[in-house]
């Protein structure tokens, strides 16, 4: 389904050509094409079976002008430090885009999270929590959820710093169950701040939600609420799809049922009133991306959406759940096609705007109700989509470079005032 891209040439092309449309400084330029920081850490762990195994984790921390690193952490058996390194670099601009006090950073360990026991996920969370616990800091570095991670692994993490420090400190970490200093409307958050500035989308391209098809690959947290989010709009949600197929109905499909049915057998596949949209769930997959829709959510992984598939591409409007489906080459060829796509630093950061609020409530130690948590949320997303539909419009520009423009610049403005030092 996905082309395996080097992440990192790909964040590379994306700076370039931002840095493009705003003649940016060559020494601003080389500084932003580096992280700060990069940690490679080694992980032993005793096994349930008393054997003893190795992993690898790095902790990647991109650039903190703007203030302390933020970023989450996945484990997955393809990791590398170059995809964290890209997964950083999109935190710097995810979070200037939103206009958030923070820098970037991204953490992950190479390792198939299903093939180990709880108790073998604990040992694994708690010697990587400690290996990387110098350099992350409730004023440092705040990591938090990504994939395969969940608040039971930020609650060992938060655990394992506290004890290191000796004093509880729920800030150093977000994306924490309630009862720890979570927030609430986290689960929600990615997507509900991609609702919100899919209304803004469809309100500047004067789309009805009630006369609109939406089609969303992968139906993980993210996938899920967004199909649950515009069926609330009125959007007819005609597919979704997970690893194991995907599944198509033209009259819609209610996305609370479809969770149930996957809960109850593991897959979309075979939801009762839906088609298969191929036997082979890559196949299917790609499928879906080229339905005759007129939003389309890609929510499961990168490079889904390139040059390959771009011309086949329906959809008027593409709102990325995923962090980078859509390859450079791709979007070039979709911009001249006068497809929008709202792209991921903008679209998925709902997650990082309330982890943001959960780590203003952990250093007050005051708790917000949902309400508060949305209306706040739905504010800064408005404003920062309208931030970069005007950029769009100023540089003229696809959305994806107008984010990056207005991210760069924001960045490079908190450098500029702090100066190189020494």
């Amino acid at each position: 389904m996905a082309e395996k891209l080097n992440p990192w040439l790909n964040a590379l092309k994306q700076l370039d050509k931002a840095a493009k449309a705003i003649n940016l400084d060559p020494g601003y330029h080389q500084i932003l094409a580096h992280p700060k920081r990069v940690l490679e850490v080694e992980l032993p762990v005793r096994m349930d079976d008393g054997s003893i195994k190795v992993f690898v984790g790095w902790r990647v921390q991109h650039n903190d002008a703007r203030g302390p690193c933020k970023g989450g952490i996945r484990y997955h058996p393809n990791t590398d430090v170059d995809e964290v390194k890209a997964l950083a670099m999109w935190m710097t601009w995810k979070t200037a885009v939103v206009d958030l006090p923070y820098g970037g950073a991204k953490g992950g360990v190479r390792v198939d999270p299903t093939k180990l026991s709880k108790a073998e996920l604990e040992r694994l969370t708690r010697r990587y929590a400690y290996e990387i616990a110098p350099i992350i800091g409730v004023d440092i570095d705040i990591p938090a959820p990504d994939v395969y991670t969940n608040p039971q692994t930020m609650a060992w993490i938060m655990d394992t710093y506290s004890m290191i420090k000796g004093y509880p400190e729920p800030g150093v970490i977000t994306g924490k169950p309630l009862e720890l200093g979570g927030s609430e409307g986290r689960e929600e958050a990615t997507a509900r701040g991609l609702q919100y500035v899919t209304e803004e989308a469809i309100r500047v391209m004067k789309i009805d939600p009630k006369k609109s098809k939406a089609a969303i690959q992968g139906y993980g947290n993210a996938g899920y609420f967004s199909a649950k989010f515009m069926h609330e709009l009125g959007m007819k949600v005609v597919a979704v799809s997970d690893t194991k197929g995907a599944i198509y109905n033209p009259d819609g499909l209610d996305p609370d049922k479809v969770l149930e049915h996957k809960q109850k057998t593991g897959s979309v596949a075979g939801f009762p009133g839906s088609t298969l949209l191929d036997k082979d769930p890559v196949k299917a997959n790609e499928k879906l991306l080229e339905l005759d829709v007129d939003v389309l959510i890609p929510a499961a992984v990168e490079n889904v959406i390139t040059d390959k598939n771009a011309d086949n591409i329906k959809a008027r409007l593409i709102v990325e759940a995923a962090n980078g489906p859509t390859t450079p080459e791709a979007d070039d060829i979709l911009h001249e096609r006068g497809v929008t796509i709202v792209p991921d630093i903008l679209s998925n950061a709902g997650g990082v705007t309330v982890s943001y609020y959960e780590w203003i409530q952990a250093r007050t130690r005051e708790w917000w109700d949902i309400e508060t948590v949305r209306k706040k949320l739905r504010a800064r997303m408005a404003k920062s989509f309208n931030d970069v539909y005007n950029m769009h419009k100023e540089l003229k520009v696809d959305m994806r470079t107008a984010a990056l423009a207005l991210a760069v610049k924001r960045v490079v403005r908190a450098m500029e005032l702090r100066g190189i030092w020494p």
